[in-house]
């Protein structure tokens, strides 16, 4: 089986999803070119709406202001289990 992504998911969200389980919960900062480790080749403000559009489809949770951590539905998606296209915006 292959990662089923929705219409709404650019490239770089699979990335997000990997390197927030990988890593543990993370900022925009630290996902970002700009923080203390490179991690993505994105900027903190775009990382930042892309975590929250993950959010909005259950993807992420908001875990504090700023601080983002992947849900079971992240990890049955990137695990191949998951059709993203199946979620609507609030589902969590």
């Amino acid at each position: 089986m292959v990662r089923q992504p929705a219409d709404w998911m650019r490239s770089v969200d699979d990335r997000i999803l990997e390197t927030i389980r990988e890593d543990g919960n993370m900022t925009p900062l630290a996902l970002s070119r700009e923080g203390h480790v490179e991690r993505l080749d994105i900027g903190r403000k775009y990382a930042g709406i892309r975590a929250r559009k993950l959010v909005d489809y259950g993807l992420l949770t908001l875990v504090d202001k700023g601080l983002y951590g992947i849900t079971d539905q992240g990890i049955s998606y990137l695990d191949e289990e998951l059709d993203a296209s199946t979620l609507t915006a609030g589902d969590e």
